[in-house]
């Protein structure tokens, strides 16, 4: 998609700060849009209005561990659901072609996506048993169910050009051992990662950023440290 229309003669200028806000911008499209706030008032209004209500909405309903791999599913969903606006919404012709959605059918995608999280939640029961670890080193916490792990990460800065973040698995007296789990941040340093195999004798769970692809033996200091033990 492009920001380069002057949107604020736009009646429909703003559609793209909800998906901003949540982070569901793809990288390059959250830069751009980045560089489309510095000359629209409109959008910077929008944005700043909606970070209102989603730093409310964590704490506007009972806090329970949320399943493995919920954000991923859920994420998957809305990005199935179909872009297309309705003959009915007035989206300029140029956003019509670009596939971006109308405010109701933005409006319609997230209300199917937080009942979607809403019925995941309810039907886990909270996800009983469920261990949480905050990590010692760096805003995250480590999720712990029937030996499974997910690392939930928080304002974690985008890795340098060309790397990626690596996860490692630390066995008592042993060196830390790579996963196939690499991972990138949302424009808000946010990441929901799945840890592969069973954490059971697992001291530690390490996060480092690494070159593309990863490795074989950690190049960086660790910027997110999870202690099991």
């Amino acid at each position: 998609m492009t920001f380069h229309e002057p949107m604020s003669d736009n009646p429909d200028c703003g559609l793209d700060a909800a998906a901003y806000v949540l982070g569901a911008l793809e990288p390059d499209e959250a830069e751009e849009f980045r560089r489309h706030l510095e000359q629209c008032a409109v959008c910077r209004d929008e944005v700043g209005s909606l970070r209102h209500v989603v730093d409310a909405l964590p704490m506007a309903a009972p806090q329970y561990p949320v399943p493995r791999g919920l954000r991923r599913r859920v994420l998957g969903l809305a990005r199935r659901k179909p872009r297309q606006a309705p003959p009915s919404a007035r989206a300029s012709p140029a956003r019509r072609r670009m596939g971006v959605p109308s405010l109701p059918a933005l409006a319609g995608t997230l209300a199917a996506v937080i009942a979607a999280v809403v019925v995941a939640v309810l039907a886990s029961g909270g996800s009983p048993g469920a261990r949480v670890i905050q990590a010692s080193t760096g805003n995250a916490e480590l999720r712990i169910t029937g030996g499974r792990g997910e690392l939930i990460v928080h304002a974690l800065p985008q890795p340098p050009a060309g790397q990626i973040y690596e996860v490692w698995l630390v066995h008592p007296n042993h060196p830390p051992a790579p996963t196939s789990a690499l991972f990138g941040v949302t424009t808000a340093g946010q990441a929901d990662v799945g840890v592969p195999g069973e954490l059971n004798g697992v001291s530690e769970v390490l996060v480092t950023p690494e070159p593309a692809g990863g490795t074989r033996v950690p190049t960086h200091t660790p910027v997110i440290v999870a202690r099991l033990d």
